[in-house]
């Protein structure tokens, strides 16, 4: 049986999530704060186990938005072995596995926290985005959401880790219709220039 794994580092918290999509799933998260960067090998080679690297098929990860360099180390990371193992990788936004792990609503508006007021923002209705990724400022946002045209339920994320199933869900779908992205196509999604 082969597997996909998903990896979630868009912010303090450390997601994988490991599937063959039948009998086999499992998912974990931790809270490893600013000790992210130094631990996920660790948890990474711990988790996988008892499978290996050559049951996988696919990767996805988590590309933001979210913490920049937690980020970033999650997607280098996934990159690294979907390249090493010559599988595909996708890339998933952090908002869009939030609003996904969400059931039985038509719209999601979801925002999760950026800098000092501003938001990183966003509307799905099941894998369409009907307002795509983006940061605004809290007034904006909350000006959009006033006169947004359709009924939504409003998610304000904090535990982002946690929705690692979604990110792997989503990807597997997506491998199921035939989809086989390239690990040079994963690019963090920042929302705004690190610098």
């Amino acid at each position: 049986m082969k597997y996909g794994l998903a990896i979630h580092t868009t912010s303090s918290e450390l997601g994988l999530a490991i599937s063959n999509d039948k009998s086999d799933s499992r998912s974990n998260v931790w809270d490893l704060g600013r000790s992210l960067s130094t631990d996920l090998h660790y948890h990474l080679a711990k988790y996988i186990q008892p499978q290996s690297w050559t049951d996988l098929s696919f990767i996805a990860v988590a590309k933001g938005p979210g913490s920049f360099t937690s980020t970033r180390i999650g997607v280098v990371t996934a990159r690294t072995i979907a390249q090493q193992l010559d599988i595909p990788l996708f890339a998933i936004s952090s908002l869009e596995a939030i609003a996904r792990a969400e059931k039985g609503v038509d719209a999601i508006a979801v925002q999760i926290p950026a800098q000092t007021s501003l938001v990183y923002t966003a509307i799905y209705s099941g894998e369409v985005a009907l307002l795509p990724d983006s940061l605004m400022t809290v007034e904006a946002w909350e000006k959009t959401l006033a006169t947004w045209q359709t009924p939504y339920q409003l998610i304000k994320a904090e535990n982002i880790g946690a929705s690692v199933e979604s990110v792997l869900e989503i990807a597997r779908v997506q491998w199921q219709q035939g989809k086989c992205p390239n690990w040079i196509e994963a690019i963090p999604f920042y929302g705004q220039s690190p610098v």
